[in-house]
């Protein structure tokens, strides 16, 4: 989830949504953050090389900043960021990842499935760095693949909106057809039809192929969510970075309708803080746990590799009760919850 798009006039009407440069606008960041904290031992280096979008996407990427912060403040050290651009080519992610490594960061964190190639490539010529990826896998022994069960808690949320819609009809935005975000989709539709085969489920993405600007596009999000409101649909689950923030807005404005959030508990994001009344719950996909369990292993001298997933059973992935919405329901998500871990549910990973 994540991803930057050009700065447009339908970017800038969703201005409240998308305050922040990286989260509305097509440059990179380059930004060093020192902590003044006195954490034991060695203080880390940290390289953080992140998805379009960087710190202030207000859902994937900054959940990777929350763990590489709670790690800076723990241990002492400081934080390299650098964010990707929506031009960007396998060179470009290549080199940005070398001059990580060639700066001394140890670790590294490539955040988003798109650096998959860099990594493979860079953390061969750098065989003394650890190099973590996210939500992709790369077989290498100085790489830890941090991946997530995304169907698991996306069927929950399937669950919440087929026992919350009151006109059988809810919606799912995803921000680019690719197999993660897949993902998203296969757990939402089965989780609301094994609740209710009767409701509908409408999809939409918002771009295709290698155009990621659905993944950072306000304006796009706000229109597919408009669109399925129109149609009838009355929850709407959007799996699409910063894009999500629109479709909340959109929702908002509709008596009765409800969004669900994703990778961060949404309700309690201050830049959409005006449209939390509409949040019904997130998806929370833990990338922060997964990031900070990385960078702690590298700083006590047994840096975690190969592909550790983070699923249901172990909290990876979870829905936010911020709010109080679902606690009506409650008792059916936890039931739903625990066929999953006991395998009594298998969840698809593609529609």
């Amino acid at each position: 989830m994540r991803r930057v798009a050009k700065l447009s006039a339908a970017c800038i009407a969703t201005a409240a949504l998308a305050m922040t440069a990286t989260a509305c606008g097509s440059t990179s960041s380059d930004n060093t953050t020192s902590s003044s904290s006195t954490g034991g031992g060695k203080g880390v280096k940290i390289g953080l090389a992140y998805d379009v979008g960087g710190r202030g996407d207000r859902s994937f990427n900054d959940s990777a900043a929350r763990g590489a912060d709670k790690a800076q403040k723990e241990f002492s050290g400081s934080i390299k960021e650098l964010t990707a651009k929506t031009s960007d080519t396998e060179a470009d992610r290549e080199q940005r990842l070398s001059d990580l490594a060639d700066a001394g960061y140890n670790p590294i964190v490539a955040v988003g499935f798109s650096y998959a190639p860099a990594v493979t490539k860079i953390a061969a010529k750098y065989p003394k760095t650890n190099f973590g990826i996210v939500d992709s896998v790369v077989d290498a022994k100085n790489v830890n693949s941090i991946t997530f069960t995304e169907e698991q808690g996306s069927y929950l949320a399937g669950v919440a909106a087929a026992l919350k819609t009151k006109k059988d009809h809810v919606g799912f935005i995803g921000g680019v057809d690719n197999p993660l975000i897949k993902k998203f989709e296969a757990g939402y539709v089965q989780g609301v039809h094994d609740t209710n085969p009767k409701v509908k489920v409408e999809v939409q993405y918002l771009s295709h192929g290698q155009d990621f600007s659905g993944f950072t596009s306000p304006d796009k999000g706000k229109q597919a969510a408009q669109g399925m409101l129109d149609n009838g649909a009355d929850v709407i689950y959007t799996a699409a970075g910063s894009s999500g923030n629109g479709a909340i807005e959109a929702v908002h404005g509709a008596k009765g309708a409800w969004a669900i959030g994703v990778d961060s508990d949404q309700y309690n994001i201050p830049g959409l803080a005006q449209y939390k009344s509409a949040i019904l719950t997130s998806m929370v996909k833990n990338v922060d746990v997964g990031v900070y369990d990385f960078i702690k292993s590298v700083h006590d001298g047994k840096a975690l590799t190969g592909n550790n997933v983070y699923s249901l059973a172990k909290g990876g992935v979870s829905l936010a009760t911020s709010g109080g919405f679902i606690n009506d329901i409650q008792p059916k998500l936890d039931a739903a919850k625990q066929k999953i871990v006991s395998g009594q549910i298998k969840v698809k990973t593609t529609p």
